[in-house]
């Protein structure tokens, strides 16, 4: 992996040269490729949207990672299915590869899976007029990969990948990773170490808008002890505040004293209290049991965390850890944390990538390309290897109701972002 200090350096003045000079005559062949290819590209997507590949649906998971395995395999890119452990109930990754030594190496990341398990109410892709189709998954994100896969095409039909390092990585388990993260994201962050430079392909944010930033997000969970008792001896010395009240102190405290920085937010999810308390984490539901007559024996939450970096996260930590700890006469708490995604930090190194894509769409007639909000975006496998590589996303397509039945993708602009996406590529390579 290449310095990104001079990687930094390099673009900037490549950005220069490359604004000057418009489209070469080379890359006026890879857009008549993709012009050529995009019904076939709007066939195939709609054929891989009409796969169930619900996270939990390993047998769907597969059956499209084995449709995109076929299409690579037929531009010359080696491929291979990467099983996960049986008792990770996820059905693995494609990954498929080009090598060489030739310009910048790049990592593209894709996921195969959707939030619309087997018994969801999946609709299958339909036309709602010429530019709009709903497709359940088709937007987050089979359009993505899609993209990427016609892109590649288009340089392949022109004999440009050869002595080209490219990893296509596809996930099978981005909308609910597979625990522990060090084994279904292991394969992800070793291609990253071979790597430059990963381009995400998660949903579009924006025709003229690219992410260079995303936060992360972890969980913590809060439970609380009070003493059993007759509800006429609460606040008295011997009985305390009982749990509930214990915890509404907790969830105050983080509400006044943690919020505040910009891009960190915290939410409790979900909130149960009483005498008895049952819930499974596995399905998110519960139970209890209490009444007004009996003060509050036991209390738990659970939530979510979002954040802009680690320092940021574990500033947090500490302040919710402080508040947990200083308790209400007769209670006792405890807060955990589990981690899950990393941030995607705004670094230098992810905005001279942007600047590179702007010139892009600016060399092709396709107006200025922005930084996104990354407070208005989740989180995405991208996160796992911007430790490690320069890293854009949100270059996939664009639509609307994403994770819900009435998912759409615009098929109008699946062809404008895939010649985008080649034309990135093809320079990114050319760059020593």
């Amino acid at each position: 992996m290449q310095s990104k200090n001079f990687f930094i350096a390099l673009s900037f003045l490549v950005s220069i040269s490359l604004t000057a000079q418009r489209l070469s005559r080379t890359e006026k062949k890879i857009i008549a490729s993709v012009e050529k290819s995009n019904p076939d590209a709007i066939s195939f997507l709609e054929k891989v949207v009409n796969i169930n590949s619900g996270t939990l649906n390993s047998k769907g998971v597969k059956e499209v990672g084995m449709v995109f395995k076929d299409a690579f395999e037929g531009i010359n890119f080696q491929t291979n299915w990467i099983e996960m452990p049986d008792g990770m109930n996820r059905a693995g990754h494609l990954f498929a590869e080009t090598s060489g030594n030739k310009g910048k190496k790049l990592l593209l990341i894709g996921h195969l899976d959707t939030v619309f398990e087997e018994d969801s109410p999946f609709q299958e892709f339909k036309l709602v007029n010429d530019s709009i189709a709903h497709a359940p998954g088709g937007n987050d994100m089979k359009g993505g990969d899609v993209i990427v896969l016609y892109a590649l095409k288009a340089l392949h039909d022109n004999g440009l990948l050869k002595n080209a390092q490219i990893i296509v990585a596809f996930t099978g388990d981005e909308e609910s990773t597979g625990k522990p993260l060090t084994v279904s994201r292991k394969d992800l962050v070793e291609a990253a170490k071979k790597s430059d430079i990963a381009l995400g392909f998660e949903t579009s944010t924006g025709f003229n808008y690219a992410t260079v930033a995303r936060r992360g997000s972890s969980g913590w969970a809060v439970e609380v002890e009070g003493k059993r008792a007759h509800s006429s001896g609460i606040f008295s010395e011997r009985t305390g505040a009982g749990a509930i009240f214990e915890m509404s102190r907790i969830l105050h405290q983080f509400y006044t004293d943690v919020k505040g920085e910009d891009l960190l937010t915290f939410n409790p999810g979900t909130l149960l209290g009483g005498t008895f308390v049952n819930f499974d984490k596995t399905t998110s539901k519960g139970d209890v049991f209490g009444k007004s007559n009996v003060v509050a024996q036991t209390a738990m939450v659970r939530g979510g965390l979002r954040f802009i970096s680690e320092e940021q996260k574990e500033r947090a930590r500490t302040k919710m850890r402080e508040i947990v700890s200083n308790n209400l006469p007769k209670t006792s708490a405890k807060v955990t944390f589990t981690d899950s995604y990393p941030a995607m930090k705004p670094t230098e190194g992810n905005k001279a990538l942007l600047n590179l894509l702007n010139d892009v769409s600016l060399d092709l007639d396709q107006g200025e390309v922005l930084a996104y909000d990354p407070g208005r975006r989740g989180a995405a496998d991208v996160s796992f290897v911007a430790e490690y590589v320069d890293c854009l996303d949100g270059l996939g397509t664009m639509g609307s109701g994403a994770h819900t039945p009435e998912e759409t993708v615009n098929l109008n602009t699946i062809e404008a972002l895939t010649k985008r996406t080649a034309i990135l590529i093809y320079r990114l390579i050319n760059t020593k």
